[in-house]
């Protein structure tokens, strides 16, 4: 069962998220603040990670450059999502994908097994 690490501040979005992730087969693991990724990835050792942009302490885009720097995970897929234009500044940060808010969850599973097996 592959394991996703969900990184958002929004309880409502998380809980929907995990719920549909676990229906479709998927581990899911959520983080609400991003000075605490590292530590609980370290922990649970997500095969990918899915990660808002803006959170309340930090922007996805230095967690992105963290896990980049990690040894254990600096090759862990990364899709980052936010309702701003800032596709360019998370691709060139690392992200291997970029979802604008609002998607559709549905389509979460397909990219993330993309993704996976590539």
């Amino acid at each position: 069962m592959p394991k996703v690490m969900i990184v958002d501040d929004d309880q409502t979005t998380v809980s929907l998220l995990e719920m549909l992730l676990e229906l479709d087969g998927f581990e899911v693991k959520a983080v609400y603040q991003g000075a605490n990724v590292i530590p609980e990835a370290e922990a649970f050792q997500p095969d990918i990670f899915l990660m808002d942009y803006h959170l309340a302490d930090i922007h996805g885009v230095e967690i992105l450059r963290d896990i980049r720097k990690h040894a254990d995970l600096s090759e862990t897929p990364v899709v980052i999502a936010s309702g701003m234009n800032v596709e360019d500044e998370v691709m060139e940060a690392g992200a291997n994908q970029f979802l604008v808010k609002p998607f559709e969850p549905s389509e979460l599973p397909v990219i993330f097994n993309q993704l996976l097996n590539n």
